[in-house]
């Protein structure tokens, strides 16, 4: 699963963020006090339109920050049965404004001198293409992300489907706004990617605070295609969570991204089984800063592993005094 799973993850989530409910506590939620819920709450509309300009806002901020990636694949066969487990170590990083995943190891073991520089070629590939996109989209008036995508307007969103039941609660010790949502499927969409937010349901979370979205979940109600299944095939009841975490106490970054079931991108990329994305690691860095042991593999404990101590040589033994 490379860079496109990821992003069409994070689009789905950082977009709507549709939840069907976890069978998991959640420790670190706990019900607000009555007199926070007593608190009137704002206006959805408005509550999505300032987390629309806010994530606009923080652009600028996560281009100063790299942190790791793991991405953990499991493929089930058709029987139910785990057939194999993958793993992705990158490093996440903006380079020349688009935001890119460096693959620095595959199941445990570093890329080689070659794989390296196939690493490279690609992310310069993936680079140009999206600013082509970027210049494409901005000629036609369309507002994208950093590798070029189409962002759908909140003010669009709120015509695809409907949000509810607002209630607060306290997360990661932040009042947070949680509202349910549900597209509806009356309503006549506008291009592919509409289609996929309209047959979304689930459930937002909003920090108060920043009114930045901090988690959402969500499951797809029905098969979904784009281009006869060739370009996007997502199968029915593909689920998924996105969380995010604020670093440095000024930027919010991916935490982590799970998901279960069926879906396939283009012709090389599926999914038949179960996949996590975990961050960790953040660093700031500016231009003009070097970024030092960005190769390295993190442990179970989301930390880098230390390097193998170097072989320590001997000094020669002293000539003997005359």
């Amino acid at each position: 699963m490379d860079q496109r799973w990821l992003t069409l993850a994070l689009c789905f989530a950082t977009t709507l963020a549709a939840q069907q409910p976890t069978t998991l506590p959640i420790p670190s939620e706990i019900p607000a006090a009555p007199i926070a819920a007593a608190r009137p709450f704002p206006p959805i509309r408005e509550l999505l339109l300032d987390v629309e300009r806010n994530e606009k806002a923080a652009e600028a901020a996560r281009k100063d920050y790299t942190y790791h990636v793991r991405i953990e694949q499991q493929d089930l066969a058709g029987n139910g049965n785990l057939k194999k487990t993958t793993t992705t170590d990158s490093e996440s990083l903006t380079v020349d404004g688009v935001r890119i995943d460096r693959i620095v190891a595959q199941n445990g073991r570093s890329l080689t001198a070659e794989e390296a520089q196939r690493e490279s070629d690609r992310i310069d590939k993936e680079v140009a293409k999206a600013k082509k996109r970027r210049a494409k989209h901005a000629s036609q008036g369309q507002d994208t992300d950093s590798r070029g995508d189409v962002i759908l307007p909140a003010s669009r969103i709120l015509e695809l489907g409907t949000f509810s039941n607002p209630r607060r609660i306290d997360l990661d010790g932040r009042p947070t706004v949680v509202v349910d949502y549900a597209g509806d499927p009356h309503v006549k969409t506008r291009n592919p990617f509409e289609g996929i937010v309209r047959d979304l349901v689930g459930t937002v979370w909003i920090d108060e605070q920043d009114r930045v979205l901090v988690r959402g979940e969500g499951h797809f109600l029905n098969d979904f295609k784009i281009g006869a299944g060739l370009v996007l095939n997502i199968h029915k009841g593909l689920t998924f969570d996105f969380r995010a975490t604020k670093i440095n106490g000024e930027v919010w970054l991916p935490a982590s991204i799970n998901g279960q079931g069926s879906a396939r991108i283009l012709l090389l990329d599926h999914v038949n089984g179960r996949f996590r994305f975990i961050a960790s690691d953040y660093r700031k860095f500016r231009a003009s800063t070097t970024i030092i042991q960005s190769d390295r593999l993190i442990g179970p404990n989301g930390q880098p592993i230390p390097d193998p101590a170097a072989p320590t040589t001997d000094p020669p033994p002293s000539s003997p005094q005359p």
